[in-house]
């Protein structure tokens, strides 16, 4: 069985930090969101993985390379422009063979991995299986019906405005080489993009087996700050307490907390569950609950939680930064007295400011 993950799309919910970087790369935790999803192929037993990249395929191959140091073998396939997701399939045809695969969103996380339905899917080869989880807000996924009876799906809609089910697919997929038949008999869609969903219920009218994979742990689309600061929550919830940096005696450290080489925390309150990463300084501070800190960031008289900042960021006498999702290279400082705020925004950005 191979996996293909999928890291061509242009991500315009993560805009401005997607301007400069894949999605599929921006880090939660300190780790990129792709990570995890390679994390989680080769923790399913496949070896075998091509990414589908786009223009930020320079950076993906630089991370990722050749895939040895997540005990995978990866190759990459060029995908001209984010067409859709049966597109990218298209794309990827000759890679894959007339193999079983797994298809995987990059810039999904699941929490608990995808070993448990890969093992089910390879036990009872269906023609399709899907990852399916109960959201409060339907109409604003792909949504699945369900024949409770067998666990078969009967029909798929794509964010419909009144739904009759509240079971949204994840974006991991199961496929035997079935899906490459109904993949060549698409058209585009409304917005102009070949649907994996379409394909699916190709196989479905043709009465293929396609099955429902229920999953009840944390899962989210990274596709938004709102999903980044929420999966960064999920994933520090898990860390154990390391200290490769320096903490001097003046610090106060509690909870969870990881300190990478080269960190220095001075006379600061580190509450964890919390991360800062190699070479930054926190000076004067009170960092955490929730906060990830990346690389060589200067921070200094200031409070900062449940927030993502990335890396080379400098935040000095900020008396606080919440629920926040900071980018790389940033200087953010205090006005002092100033009644005036003093901005410099990117294209795309927003602010929430005190009154």
């Amino acid at each position: 069985m191979k996996a293909l993950v999928l890291s061509g799309g242009s991500g315009s919910r993560m805009r401005p930090f997607s301007h400069t970087s894949a999605k599929q790369m921006i880090p939660v935790a300190n780790k990129p969101v792709l990570f995890y999803a390679l994390e989680s192929i080769a923790g399913a037993d496949i070896k075998e993985v091509a990414i589908v990249v786009g223009d930020a395929a320079a950076e993906i191959r630089h991370a990722i390379g050749d895939g040895s140091q997540f005990g995978l073998a990866v190759d990459y396939i060029h995908q001209e422009r984010p067409l859709g997701l049966a597109h990218a399939v298209a794309v990827a045809r000759d890679w894959l063979g007339d193999e079983d695969f797994l298809m995987y969103l990059g810039d999904n996380f699941l929490e608990d991995g995808i070993r448990a339905p890969v093992e089910r899917f390879r036990e009872q080869r269906p023609s399709a299986q899907v990852l399916l989880t109960r959201v409060p807000d339907p109409s604003s996924y792909g949504i699945a019906y369900v024949d409770d009876a067998t666990g078969r799906i009967t029909r798929l809609a794509e964010k419909p405005a009144h739904p009759a089910s509240d079971m949204a697919v994840v974006g991991v997929y199961c496929f035997s080489p079935e899906i490459h038949q109904a993949v060549r008999r698409l058209t585009p869609s409304a917005r102009g993009e070949l649907e994996i969903t379409d394909a699916i219920q190709l196989l479905i009218d043709d009465g293929a087996t396609v099955r429902s994979e229920t999953i009840s742990s944390f899962w989210r689309d990274v596709g938004t700050v709102t999903g980044a600061l929420e999966v960064n929550r999920a994933v520090l919830d898990r860390i154990a307490s390391r200290f490769d940096g320096h903490i001097d005696h003046a610090s106060d450290v509690s909870g969870p907390v990881i300190v990478e080489a080269g960190a220095r925390v001075a006379s600061s309150t580190v509450i964890g569950p919390a991360i800062i990463g190699q070479g930054s300084h926190v000076v004067d501070s009170v960092v955490g609950p929730y906060a990830s800190i990346a690389d060589k960031c200067d921070i200094s008289s200031s409070i900062i939680d449940t927030s993502i900042v990335l890396s080379g960021t400098i935040i000095a006498d900020v008396t606080r930064i919440a629920g926040s999702f900071i980018g790389r290279d940033v200087t953010l400082v205090s006005a002092g007295m100033s009644r005036a705020h003093r901005l410099v925004l990117g294209d795309h950005s927003w602010a929430d400011l005190p009154a």
